[in-house]
């Protein structure tokens, strides 16, 4: 009995349609963050650096009491702050929130390094926030979104179809949100949407402050809206392409919040950190 040849299946390796016509397959995501301990510096290395170590020390213990928290970096002096620097590292989400607020994931997730910034951009208050997602980012969504979609008041425009269906969909969720309810999607991808639909539903919702990007799995931009807790959720592929497009009804996305469990191996991974300098 002959051995079996793997090589004679998948793309590229069958014989073409007669036509000509080929099988043609979308990228997907590729590449997947996982967590890698800092490069910290020796213990020897660094000297006179007790205020970050007591800082970092109050910030794992919020982490291990899953408590949201944050804490005031300008106190801090250049050695001090550049040490804290170096152990949360960028991680997997960063965002813009309006012209005057900047954040970033540490490599601990949970952990947030946040700017605010004033009208020139200068740094006016550097913290450190522990918690599923920086609530000054969601204040600024929440405090620049209307309670309900914009109104549109005339006959439809051309070529829109489908969108009134989901804007009256979008009305009843966004009516009967209340904190704690299970995030609604919408998957726009797998409906029939013509770019004048996508267009109406851009201008019922509004445009939002905040623009998230994760890291996580290939690339997600997660957008607010005009609309109070009405959200655009899309990935891409390596070719920045959308290969998911959704509208989600809910406070943040999850997909842009550091879940319970991730606090809590932040804690352990602070705690390792912080136990090299003792």
């Amino acid at each position: 009995m002959s051995g079996i040849n793997l090589g004679i299946v998948g793309p590229g390796t069958q014989p073409a349609d007669e036509d000509g016509a080929e099988l043609s397959y979308m990228e997907m995501p590729k590449g997947m963050r996982t967590y890698a301990m800092p490069a910290v510096p020796e213990p020897d290395e660094v000297e006179n650096i007790d205020s970050a170590l007591a800082l970092l020390a109050e910030v794992r213990d919020a982490l291990a009491e899953g408590k949201s928290a944050s804490f005031d970096l300008g106190g801090l002096d250049r050695q001090n702050r550049a040490f804290v620097d170096q152990v949360l590292g960028d991680g997997e989400v960063s965002i813009v929130a309006g012209s005057t607020i900047q954040a970033q994931e540490s490599v601990l997730a949970g952990v947030w390094r946040v700017h605010e910034l004033d009208e020139a951009g200068r740094l006016q208050r550097d913290t450190i926030e522990v918690g599923g997602f920086p609530r000054c980012v969601l204040r600024t969504a929440q405090d620049a979104a209307a309670p309900a979609l914009t109104s549109h008041d005339g006959p439809l425009p051309a070529m829109v179809y489908n969108a009134p269906a989901l804007v009256t969909e979008m009305t009843d969720k966004l009516a009967a949100w209340r904190p704690g309810t299970e995030a609604h999607v919408i998957n726009l991808s797998l409906l029939p949407l013509s770019d004048e639909d996508v267009s109406y539903l851009d201008a019922r919702l509004g445009p939002g402050p905040v623009t998230i990007l994760s890291r996580g799995y290939g690339n997600c931009r997660i957008s607010s809206t005009g609309t109070r807790n009405g959200w655009y959720v899309r990935y891409f592929n390596s070719r920045e392409a959308v290969i998911l497009n959704t509208i989600e009804i809910t406070e943040i996305p999850s997909v842009a919040c550091a879940a319970p469990e991730d606090l809590e191996d932040s804690a352990q991974r602070l705690g390792e950190i912080l136990d090299v300098y003792l």
